[in-house]
């Protein structure tokens, strides 16, 4: 019960974050996802082991004191934090306190239909939800969803979310090799996001030891997927640390019709291009044919 508050974290993403686990004690999930890295646990509705919103708090004063430079604070659980009762008071309590520092909540979106839930995240400056596939039979497979919950309700709830909300939707999808890496469950997701338009989406693999035997996808799979996905779709390649490709050498010609197919990162174009390539990338954006654009603090380059 005493580790309610963890790191700090550093990430490209969000900066320096301070994580804040609303289930320290153990997992407790709607979801049982086979990439999970926790260990398996029984599905529930709600948490069946609550803290009280003084504990956390007092935890948190005590993190922003201890820490006083951090970027954001990162609400998350053993599990899913939105099934924690008293998220609302709870964010009432935590945005008393948190000065400048901008709060974040990581969420499988499993609950994100339900009213009072969308109440307490429209209260955080930045909501990141989980939407790793856009099928039921998807959903049961990969995720493991507990009973009644349907996709088809999530992708609503999440359509009237972002109608509400203000502030900076992140949409992740994380991709298990021969789960949801199939064109049929892409194409699904790349219909949705369209319709969904959230501010950046997060396209990742496995890339910690998952509680079940699946297989992340490789960076040169994902950089395909990514292909798959409408262009005007704000997406950023997440995961590298399964990148087994050599740098390739690509023409002017080449880089441009990469970038036409999907802006890229600097960390994409190190993986990607080998040093000369590198070289013909500075050129064609010192001749303004691309053109950097930034999305919710990460900077992707794109074809003008």
């Amino acid at each position: 019960m005493n580790n309610i508050i963890f790191g700090p974290i550093h990430s490209r993403r969000f900066g320096k974050s301070l994580g804040v686990d609303l289930s320290p004690g153990k997992k407790q999930c709607n979801f049982d996802c086979l990439y999970c890295e926790l260990d398996p646990a029984k599905t529930m509705r709600g948490q069946d082991e609550v803290l009280s919103v003084g504990q956390i708090v007092d935890a948190v004063k005590k993190g922003l004191q201890e820490h006083q430079d951090i970027d954001v604070l990162t609400v998350t659980a053993n599990g899913e934090p939105t099934l924690y009762p008293y998220l609302n008071e709870l964010i009432d309590e935590i945005n008393k306190i948190k000065g400048s520092t901008k709060t974040l909540i990581l969420s499988n979106a499993a609950t994100i239909d339900e009213l009072n839930v969308q109440e307490a995240l429209m209260k955080f400056d930045e909501v990141k939800l989980s939407l790793d596939c856009a099928t039921q039979k998807c959903l049961k497979k990969l995720d493991r969803s507990h009973e009644g919950i349907d996709v088809e309700r999530i992708k609503a709830g999440m359509l009237e979310f972002k109608k509400r909300y203000s502030g900076e939707l992140v949409v992740e999808v994380l991709v298990v090799k021969t789960l949801n890496d199939k064109p049929e469950e892409i194409a699904a997701l790349n219909e949705y996001l369209l319709k969904l338009q959230p501010t950046r989406i997060d396209l990742g693999t496995i890339d910690r030891p998952p509680a079940f035997d699946v297989k992340p996808v490789s960076y040169e799979e994902l950089l395909a997927i990514s292909h798959r996905f409408d262009a005007s779709l704000p997406l950023y390649i997440a995961s590298r640390k399964k990148t087994d490709i050599s740098s390739s050498c690509y023409t002017y010609e080449e880089i441009l019709e990469t970038l036409s197919k999907r802006p890229l990162t600097q960390e994409d174009i190190e993986v990607l291009f080998d040093k000369e390539s590198q070289k013909r990338f500075e050129n064609l954006l010192h001749k303004h044919k691309i053109r950097p654009v930034e999305t919710n603090g990460v900077k992707f380059y794109k074809k003008v």
